[in-house]
Order: structure tokens, then C-alpha cells, then sequence
């Protein structure tokens, strides 16, 4: 079986090589790995060494407060942190809390030899289910202690079916495994794994901490003022931030804004960027209701008195933005699935979005709590933001649900550092 999964590995390494002839993403990670045994500064890594992988920048989200506690506990190590995705090693591949990063080459025997003795670590870890057998299996061969945290088991995965047999055996390979729910724990322990922990997503520590050092933002504060002389602070128009919007999500947004009829902000950041969304958003909601973030932020004299939407026209700022929503609004659920809600709901807001959550266990318990609704129709959609915005009974509700939310699920990293010194 080891076999067959390094040849499918190989062939999955071509295809890469040929889809990026013609796409971006893959052309990306085609480069990375070509030469990587001489285009890696593997000289950073003198001394002990603690190896994080993470598979993009979700992953990263996860791990950072992992990596970052690790640091602080144990400064005399070096950390090497690898992506498998683009979309992770693009925007952090100049992390400071790591000494290398870089991407992770391709799952082979060979590779996977190669690469763990070039890094030597001298423990390592992978977030959430990114499984990569050939690694795990070189780090086993090392006498690595090897973990996995913010773990999350589906039945519906290859380990809990009849073919998954070798699958699940590599899992005994981990030292320990931390997982989210007792769902994966109980998955788990199904299959003979008894090396496991529930202790909850690191994430929620992470969204806390950005939410607690959250900056202000002075063109934000000005839109929402709506003039030099009243500050947003003391005005009594609530805010709607709309986070990582796709076209649906558009479209129900302003079904709601034009059947409610007190005053509303409106803070849109949408996923694509690209001018052709930018600018169709602006027919959706008409051009002289909007103001784009890079217009009012070149502009400092310049107010919002005639325009109640601000386009968030950049990538970086949406969880800081949320520190201004009365409620929230997450994009994605008439897609593939939904954008990050803990990002929103770190700040203790109710947030709602479209009916393709289920994947999302931050969703599901949110839902359960009272802390956020999904929906399936512009007419909900109005329901649920009407009452939040309308009622002060039913939004101090929600938002307190959500801030009980936040802290239950809190301590992921502590209680993952606390075993692992058992292991250094």
C-alpha cells in the first residue's frame, strides 16, 4: 500500500508540473519545488530544530499560537515552518516567528528522507488533517516525537472504511493526537487509536488574541462618522460587515438594505477583489451609495456624508474591521462552504451566513449556542439581521451567547504545551 500511495503521490507531482503551464496557483507551487535540495537555506536551522507544517493560511491561523507559545517556552530552538499550498506561502513566507519557511516538496520516500534529514527536527508537528505518510514515516524512522493538533474526523474519511486500513495504522505514528470534538475522538478510538486528547481549536485563541490587539483604523472611523464634527463613537447608526462576500451573498445583502428603512452601515469586504467584482458590486448597490477604502483613505478631508457602503478594496484588514459591526455577515455559504466566523465572533457579534455550513464545526456550535442563524432566502436573511439590529433583548442575547461561546472553547494551546513538555 506504500507503494501504490507514493506512485499516486508521483503522479499527482506531474500533474502539478503540467497544470502549470496553464494556472497560476499550481505554477507557483511547480516553482517551489523545483530544486528545492539547493534553493532552501537549510543553514538556518543549526541546533535543535521544531518542525510545523501547515497545509495553508487556515493552517497557519491554527498553528500560529502553537508556534508562537512554543517560542516563548523554548527560545533555544529554531523553527522551520512548511506550506503545501500557495495561498499559505505567498502571504507568510516572511514570518518572523519562523526561522525558515518555505514550501514542503513533494510526499515521496525519497524527498521525505532527504528533507527531514536536512531539517533534523527534533520534534514536529502537523495541523488539523493535513497527512502526509511518507514524512510521517521518516519522522518515525528518526525517533521524531511527532504530533498532530486542532485534528477534526469525518466518518465519511478514508480511515474509518473497509480500504483504510493502512491509513489508519499510520496514525499510531503520532505521539499524540489533539483533536476538536469527542465525535473525532470517539472516530478514533473506533479504529484502535487511543493516543488522543480533545482540546478544542487553537484557532479560537488566536481570533482572541487579534481581537484584543486590534488597532484602530482612523478611515474607518471616519466613514462611520459620517461627517469632521460627529464621531462614529457617538453616533447612533449601527453597522453591518459583510466578510469574504461572493456574488449570492451580494445579492441578499442588498434585498435587505432595501427593505429596511432605519439608517445602516454598510462594511463590504468582498473575497475577490479583482476590478470587475469592484465594480459590479457598485452597480448592485448603486455608485453614489458606495466610497471604496483605498479612495476615502488617499483622500483625508474627505467624509462619507453621501455614502452609507464602504468597499474594503484590500486583503489584510477584515478582522480588524469587525471591531466596528454591530452584526456580521460571512460570506461563502452559497458556495463551497462558508469564510472564517470566529474572526467576527472573537469580538463577542452575532453573525449569520448561507445555508452550506455543515463542514464548519465553529458553525454548528455557534448555531447551537444562539450566537449565529443561517439562512436560505433573502426574506430570512432580513428576518435575522432585522431582529438583531431592532431588538435590544434579542441582540444582547446573541452577543452574550457568543462571547460564553468564546471563552468555552478558549485554552487549545495551553493544554497542547502542557503535553508537550512531557516530550522535549
Amino acid at each position: 500500500m506504500r507503494l501504490l500511495y507514493s506512485i499516486a503521490i508521483g503522479f499527482y507531482a506531474i500533474g502539478v508540473r503540467i497544470a502549470a503551464l496553464f494556472n497560476a496557483k499550481a505554477r507557483l507551487l511547480s516553482t517551489g519545488w523545483k530544486g528545492w535540495r539547493n534553493a532552501i537555506p537549510f543553514d538556518r536551522l543549526e541546533g535543535r530544530v521544531a518542525w510545523f507544517h501547515a497545509s495553508s493560511l487556515g493552517e497557519f491561523e491554527q498553528a500560529r499560537p502553537v508556534i508562537e507559545a512554543f517560542r516563548k517556552q523554548y527560545p533555544d530552538y529554531k523553527i522551520c515552518l512548511t506550506f503545501f499550498s500557495p495561498s499559505g506561502y505567498e502571504i507568510r513566507k516572511n514570518y518572523t516567528g519562523a526561522d525558515l519557511v518555505c514550501y514542503l516538496p513533494p510526499d515521496t520516500m525519497r524527498n521525505a528522507r532527504l528533507f527531514t534529514r536536512l531539517i533534523h527536527p527534533d520534534i514536529a508537528f502537523f495541523v488539523k488533517y493535513d497527512f502526509w505518510f511518507n514524512y510521517l514515516n521518516a519522522l518515525k524512522k528518526r525517533g521524531t516525537p511527532t504530533f498532530i493538533f486542532s485534528a477534526i474526523f469525518r466518518p465519511s474519511q478514508y480511515f474509518f472504511h473497509w480500504y483504510g486500513h493502512w491509513f489508519a495504522n499510520q496514525l499510531h505514528i503520532y505521539r499524540h493526537i489533539f483533536v476538536q470534538n469527542e465525535e473525532s475522538a470517539h472516530l478514533l478510538e473506533s479504529i484502535g487509536i487511543d493516543n488522543i486528547s480533545v482540546a478544542g481549536d487553537t484557532r479560537y485563541d488566536r481570533v482572541t488574541d487579534i481581537a484584543k490587539s486590534a488597532k484602530p483604523i482612523p478611515t474607518i472611523e471616519r466613514f462611520l462618522s459620517h461627517s469632521n464634527t460627529q464621531t462614529f463613537k457617538h453616533s447612533s447608526i449601527k453597522t453591518l460587515v459583510a466578510g469574504s462576500s461572493w456574488e449570492p451573498d451580494e445579492r441578499n445583502i442588498k434585498s435587505f438594505l432595501d427593505s429596511y428603512d432605519k439608517p445602516l452601515h454598510l462594511i463590504l469586504a468582498p473575497h475577490v477583489i479583482d476590478e470587475s467584482h469592484l465594480e459590479a458590486i457598485e452597480k448592485l448597490f448603486g455608485k453614489e451609495r458606495c466610497v471604496r477604502f483605498s479612495s476615502l483613505d488617499k483622500s483625508p478631508d474627505r467624509t462619507s456624508a453621501d455614502s452609507n457602503i464602504l468597499i474594503i478594496d484590500n486583503i489584510g484588514m477584515l478582522s480588524a474591521i469587525y471591531q466596528y459591526a454591530t452584526v456580521a455577515y460571512i460570506g461563502g455559504g452559497f458556495g463551497k462552504g462558508i469564510h472564517n466566523i470566529l474572526e467576527a465572533t472573537a469580538y463577542h457579534i452575532p453573525v449569520c451566513f448561507g445555508p452550506n455550513y455543515q463542514k464548519f464545526k465553529e458553525a454548528r456550535d455557534m448555531i447551537a449556542a444562539g450566537a449565529a442563524r443561517s439562512y436560505n432566502s433573502a426574506d430570512e436573511l432580513s428576518d435575522i439581521l432585522s431582529r438583531w439590529l431592532d431588538s435590544k433583548e434579542a441582540y444582547q442575547e446573541a452577543s452574550s451567547q457568543c462571547q460564553s461561546a468564546m471563552a468555552k472553547e478558549g485554552g487549545s494551546t495551553v493544554a497542547i504545551m502542557n503535553l508537550i513538555k512531557a516530550s522535549l
